[in-house]
């Protein structure tokens, strides 16, 4: 019998049904840096102008033929010297009576290689060169980002200019593309060493250290993996100043051989008939602005995503 001078004690009722917000969801893909960018790239539709534009251009410098069959060189003919369009030219002719069109199409190829081998040979020099300098420190880093400021003090258009110009018996693609690129790898290489002095101190670089991995293999395996993201913003904004590059170096006749079909070798060409043939130089120009936009425009969309700061704010 329950005594009533006897305080009575209350248990609250203990609630079994499973929150939500704590339940685990194994199945579900964990997020890295970039899953997140690709699931806030694919929802700009920018992002998708510029890709489809930029491979427009890849596929017209590797399968000319795709977009036009009239030869670019052989068929020209003086009696349609800047002559305007026709069936088969819908563009009109140069001065030496070469088909517009036909030469914007085949001078993708050659710009875009300068673009391309220039932005691989600069992205390797500045990759080395920034992940010895930032791994390693010390004297290396003291004597390798010395020279990076020698050869970032160096404007490259300069440079090129005075290599192209001792090595003009041998102007070509690959000479063009190696004073381009032999020199304006030093911005890359200050990037790259930045991000390796900050993914050197993560804690798996540690852990990798404390199992008795080398310095070298945790350099090649964890750190230069974690830290290629600002690089490949680099690569892309590099391939569109390489691309300008060349068009420039051409149009001062210290870029391709005057025989090379480029945009910038036609525009050089076509601005002595400016007043009376304008648009023989338009359309190269065009082209080359079309192309260098669609990966700059590119970079910054990839570098916008890569910044989850930049994310935050939109």
């Amino acid at each position: 019998m329950h005594d009533p001078t006897t305080p009575t004690h209350y248990v609250a009722p203990v609630e079994t049904e499973t929150i939500a917000v704590d339940a685990v969801k194994v199945a579900e893909k964990p997020r890295n840096l970039w899953r997140d960018a690709w699931a806030d790239l694919r929802g700009r539709p920018l992002f998708w102008f510029s890709v489809a534009l930029a491979v427009f251009f890849l596929i017209m410098a590797l399968w000319p033929t795709l977009f036009t069959t009239v030869p670019p060189n052989s068929d020209c003919q003086l009696s349609n010297s800047n002559g305007g369009p026709e069936p088969g030219h819908p563009l009109g002719y140069t001065f030496q009576g070469c088909d517009i069109y036909a030469r914007i199409v085949w001078g993708a190829r050659t710009s875009l290689s300068v673009g391309l081998i220039a932005t691989l040979i600069s992205s390797v020099l500045g990759l080395i060169m920034g992940a010895l300098a930032g791994f390693y420190g010390g004297w290396l880093d003291s004597v390798l980002s010395r020279v990076g400021d020698i050869f970032f003090a160096i404007p490259y258009i300069l440079a090129a200019v005075v290599v192209m110009t001792v090595f003009s018996q041998y102007r070509s693609v690959w000479v063009l593309a190696l004073a381009i690129g032999g020199f304006a790898w030093a911005s890359t290489a200050r990037v790259v060493r930045a991000e390796v002095l900050r993914v050197r101190q993560s804690d798996f670089v540690v852990a990798s250290r404390a199992l008795g991995r080398s310095q070298f293999g945790t350099l090649i395996g964890h750190v230069i993996s974690n830290a290629l993201a600002p690089l490949l913003v680099i690569m892309t904004l590099s391939l569109a100043a390489s691309i300008v590059a060349e068009a420039t170096l051409s149009f001062l006749g210290v870029g391709l051989d005057s025989e090379t079909m480029s945009w910038g070798n036609d525009i050089s060409k076509a601005q002595s008939s400016l007043r009376v043939a304008p648009m023989a130089l338009i359309y190269p120009s065009i082209a080359l602005t079309l192309a260098v936009l669609a990966f700059v425009t590119l970079g910054e969309l990839i570098r916008d995503a890569l910044d989850p700061k930049a994310r935050a704010r939109r």
